[in-house]
This record gives C-alpha cells, sequence and structure tokens, in this order.
C-alpha cells in the first residue's frame, strides 16, 4: 500500500495506467482518486486531459483482460478459494462480492461488461463472470473500452471542474464530498445505456 501511496502522489501518463490496471484486477486502487486528480493537473497544464482518460482506460482494458484470462482458464473454483483467502481478505474481496458480480452478469447478459463498468463494487470484478462464461474477447474488450471510457470521462471532468472551486490541498476532501453526485452521474449512465441498448435491440427485432 505503501507504493499505491506514492504512486498517487506522483501522477503521470505511466502511474494513471498502472493504478487503473490495478483498480480493474482485484487491488483496490479507488479510481476517483486518481483521475480526478490527474485531470485537476491537467487544468494547470501539467497533464493533457484527453491523455489522461486514454492511460485510465488503458489501464483498466488491462486489468480487466488480467481478470477475464485468470477466470477463463482457472474457473470459479478456484476464483472463490482465492476471494476467501487471507489475500483475498486483504484486497476486500469475498466469495458474496463474486457471486453479486455474478448475478449482474446473468441479470444483463453481455451488455452487463459495459454498465458494469459504471457501478462501484461490481466495476472491478464484471470481467471475472465474462470470462467463466467464455465471452467473446473482442466484444468484451469493446463494451470494457466504452464502460471504463464513460466512467473516467465522469472523473476527468469532476477533476477539472474542481480545479477552478478548490486549492489543491483540498482536493481529496471535495472529492469524497462529491462522491454521492458522482453516484448519481454513474446511475443516470447505467440507465442512459440500457435504454438505448433496448431500444436498439427493439428496433433490429422490427426491422
Amino acid at each position: 500500500m505503501n507504493l499505491i501511496t506514492t504512486l498517487l502522489s506522483n501522477l503521470n501518463y505511466g502511474t494513471i495506467l498502472f493504478l487503473m490496471m490495478l483498480e480493474s484486477t482485484v487491488v483496490p486502487v479507488p479510481s476517483e482518486f486518481v483521475v480526478t486528480p490527474a485531470a485537476y493537473h491537467a487544468a494547470t497544464g501539467q497533464l493533457d486531459l484527453w491523455l489522461v482518460i486514454l492511460a485510465a482506460t488503458v489501464g483498466a482494458d488491462l486489468g480487466a483482460t488480467i481478470n477475464y484470462v485468470v477466470a477463463l482458464y482457472v474457473g470459479r473454483p478456484v476464483i472463490y478459494r482465492f476471494a476467501n483467502s487471507r489475500w483475498g481478505k486483504m484486497c476486500l474481496l469475498s466469495q458474496e462480492k463474486v457471486e453479486k458480480s455474478e448475478r449482474y452478469f446473468d441479470d444483463h447478459g453481455i451488455v452487463a461488461t459495459l454498465t458494469g463498468r459504471l457501478i462501484p463494487g461490481i466495476r472491478h470484478l464484471i470481467s471475472i463472470p465474462a470470462g467463466l462464461a467464455r465471452m467473446n474477447y473482442w466484444k468484451f474488450l469493446l463494451y470494457t473500452t466504452i464502460g471504463a471510457g464513460a466512467w473516467h470521462t465522469v472523473l476527468a471532468a469532476l477533476g477539472w471542474y474542481l480545479h477552478a472551486i478548490v486549492p489543491e490541498e483540498q482536493l481529496n476532501d471535495k472529492i469524497a464530498e462529491y462522491a454521492h453526485y458522482i453516484k448519481l452521474v454513474i446511475l443516470a449512465l447505467v440507465v442512459a445505456a440500457v435504454v438505448w441498448l433496448v431500444v436498439r435491440h427493439y428496433v433490429r427485432k422490427r426491422k
């Protein structure tokens, strides 16, 4: 955890990519405290905003791919065993959380890899049931990229906005304060994504 703290205090494109890769596996790295401060620094000219979003999304894709491949090849019993182990507990994992992500995937089908990327508690685990279900990898990667990109864009927009109203020493406190509003935005995005997918499916069926 000392390494993560050091990386969080030295954000650049490489550390953003690496931290978001960890966040998309099983390591508890809060993305709002990575992408939002990075976007805050982008507003000062230290980083490029679009490269911040790109680095974060590529990192998320890499981490999700790791989870997907592991789930694909080791299977459910090993995943559960790790989730219930001491190492799993250190990563804030549990069999219940993995099963919750599986239920979400079962309820929403393959689009769960898109909408699931926007839901806290599901976001970093949704690639596991995708691997267990042997979902087509390229479709999995496409939906993961769209979902992760949307999430990181929301966080980046918040960081850019906060730069205009909050001094840097108060940034983390303000991010925590805005967490509720972030969840509302995410919920709106999930609803919009689901509505769009349902409408598209209905239109195709009518044709």
